[in-house]
């Protein structure tokens, strides 16, 4: 039994396989196990990882489903595992060589952690480097669920390392939700037990046009989904809910600004203001956008 499963969901990303599963090869700490679920690939994905099934033998799972959706791809990794520790890593996205070694590490310097995450750079569909997610370290680590749900907390998944024992306690993926079904089971976690942090970049995101992330709208529901659900749970009262919908409106603002709607982008920070301005961030992102707004040839 290897001490850490790493689970790999894919759906017809056979182009970028081979780098994500290569960056848990050159890992440093070596006692892992790869369980990569095909959630109904169409493409080559079965060609693509045939050479890596030979290659590494008893040290890759491959479980071949229909197509189920990536909470539910990731809940049969999960039910097949059996180390002690499970880490994510979505089939686009590639880890640094220190990255099992330093969740490790964390776990075992604090030892009442059930979950462990740490700092992505993103990275395009060229593999091109992006920005870096600093965090901030007054809310990075130890009892920190209801930043967890106000979203103060960045949770990058190719970072995210958890003890198998905790979903056994709290559950798997919520498969009914969309696209934060990850936060949604890092918050049930954190509110049972501590969080660890690696305050290092240990991980590449990749983030391509068409991505659940890139979507304004379709990201606010699934927010706001989040929201309801635990609204009442330990430390998630009413003054949390309502920062909690205010920085859903403000990431919709910034992911509508990137997408050059400056005035929907305007209106979205606007709208958290008025639900929360308490939240600084709020005003200072309502501000640039309307001076954004005030220089755009388009306006609109």
């Amino acid at each position: 039994m290897a001490t850490v499963d790493v689970i790999i969901p894919s759906f017809n990303a056979a182009h970028y396989l081979p780098a994500a599963i290569e960056s848990v090869v050159s890992q440093t700490f070596d006692d892992w196990q790869i369980l990569l679920v095909d959630d109904g690939s169409t493409d080559n994905t079965a060609e693509v990882i045939a050479p890596f099934l030979e290659r590494l033998g008893s040290k890759f799972k491959y479980i071949k489903q229909n197509n189920r959706g990536l909470p539910a791809a990731r809940n049969t990794a999960i039910k097949a595992s059996t180390a002690e520790f499970l880490a994510l890593l979505d089939a686009d996205d590639v880890w640094l060589p220190c990255r099992l070694s330093e969740s490790l590490k964390a776990f075992a310097e604090r030892p009442q952690a059930g979950l462990a995450y740490g700092l992505v750079t993103t990275i395009d569909p060229e593999g091109q480097l992006g920005r870096t997610f600093a965090g901030n370290p007054r809310y990075a680590e130890g009892n920190i669920a209801p930043y967890i749900y106000m979203r103060k907390v960045e949770l990058p998944c190719p970072t995210m390392t958890f003890r198998r024992k905790c979903v056994d306690e709290v559950g798997l993926f919520d498969e009914t939700m969309r696209a934060t079904e990850d936060r949604d089971l890092w918050l049930r976690i954190a509110l049972r037990y501590e969080v660890a942090f690696v305050p290092k970049v240990i991980a590449h995101y990749r983030i391509s046009p068409g991505s659940m992330s890139t979507d304004p709208n379709r990201m606010l529901r699934a927010q706001l989904q989040f929201i309801n659900k635990h609204y009442g749970a330990p430390g998630c009262g009413i003054l949390a809910r309502q920062i909690s919908w205010a920085r859903a409106y403000k990431q919709r603002a910034d992911a509508l600004k990137s997408q050059n709607r400056p005035w929907a982008a305007l209106i979205s920070s606007l709208r958290a203001v008025a639900i929360c301005p308490i939240d600084m961030d709020n005003p200072r992102t309502a501000a640039s956008l309307f001076w954004n707004w005030i220089g755009s040839p388009k306006r609109s």
